[in-house]
């Protein structure tokens, strides 16, 4: 079988400051009330996610069998969300296969971010606008807490229309963006499973809610807390912390100057775990096409 996916996904992606094509950029215009009610579940089920990870196991049990659970988690989940719904699905900075595309959407999606089309369809919205007043979640239009969460509630703003037909194309993973909750279900029962309640809410909603802030950080923090080392036009900074915590994404100065490469730490000393482990995974055979930037591009833009 033809490596589908591969084909579809390799399409050039919008420039950051390219127009949008067709209805990419128009927003959702829905009876105010419908609005007001998904933004209220909106906000009840975040809110419920965030007690099944952060208080709920107080009463189940911690120990370091579920603590090392949960980092083995993160691990997995960050790793989905910066390898896949990020550097791949939004931004195809390499190729892979398609049933190796699909282990990364289901690792993508167990971070309950929802889906995978949803997901990438918000972020090149971002980059069309980063910082300007249609970005989703710019810490400079409209604060620090919006940036990092409120604007996950406010889905007047959501972008909707064909921005993502390259992903919409292929069945898979437009079934898993509609149904996005079974990936996170299906791994919270299997930790219950096996490992019963501590497992469940210590092994696994702890560690998606910390996956949900580590990756929010890179929408709030990292356009207001760090260096800037190339000339953007948003106010996107590389921080070494937050690149720790997310396996890479803290060089976000480096990824909004040129956003099609794999490699986020352009610098030997700039750690990008996701491109390591990406290296590795090229070396089995299971990507291909890393794109690297040149020394062309890093000296490009850059600010002495």
């Amino acid at each position: 079988m033809p490596h589908i996916m591969e084909d579809i996904v390799r399409e050039e992606p919008l420039s950051a400051g390219a127009a949008a094509v067709g209805s990419g950029d128009s927003v959702a215009g829905v009876d105010k009330d419908a609005a007001r009610r998904t933004r209220l579940w909106y906000i009840f089920r975040y809110m419920v996610i965030q007690c099944l990870g952060l208080v709920v196991p107080w009463f189940v049990g911690i120990s370091g069998w579920s603590l090392a659970l949960a980092a083995v988690t993160y691990a997995i989940g960050m790793f989905g969300v910066t390898a896949g719904y990020h550097r791949y699905f939004s931004h195809r900075t390499y190729r892979t296969s398609r049933p190796f595309a699909v282990a990364l959407a289901v690792m993508a999606q167990m971070t309950a971010q929802k889906g995978i089309i949803w997901w990438a369809r918000g972020h090149r919205h971002h980059h069309r606008h980063s910082d300007e007043p249609q970005d989703l979640h710019s810490p400079v239009q409209k604060g620090f807490i919006y940036s990092h969460v409120g604007w996950l509630f406010d889905t007047d703003d959501h972008p909707t229309g064909d921005t993502v037909a390259d992903l919409e194309q292929v069945p898979e993973l437009a079934w898993l963006d509609r149904h996005w909750l079974v990936p996170p279900v299906a791994w919270g029962f299997l930790y219950y499973l096996f490992g019963g309640a501590e497992a469940l809410f210590t092994g696994y909603f702890f560690a998606v809610v910390m996956l949900h802030h580590g990756t929010f950080t890179i929408n709030s923090l990292s356009h207001v807390w760090g260096t800037r080392t190339y000339d953007t036009s948003d106010t996107s900074r590389n921080n070494f912390l937050l690149a720790l915590i997310t396996f890479g994404e803290g060089w976000h100065n480096n990824h909004h100057h040129y956003m099609r490469s794999t490699r986020q730490g352009f610098e030997w000393w700039q750690l990008d775990i996701t491109y390591l482990v990406l290296k590795g995974l090229e070396k089995l055979g299971l990507v291909w096409d890393l794109i690297e930037p040149t020394e062309r591009v890093k000296q490009k833009r850059r600010l002495h």
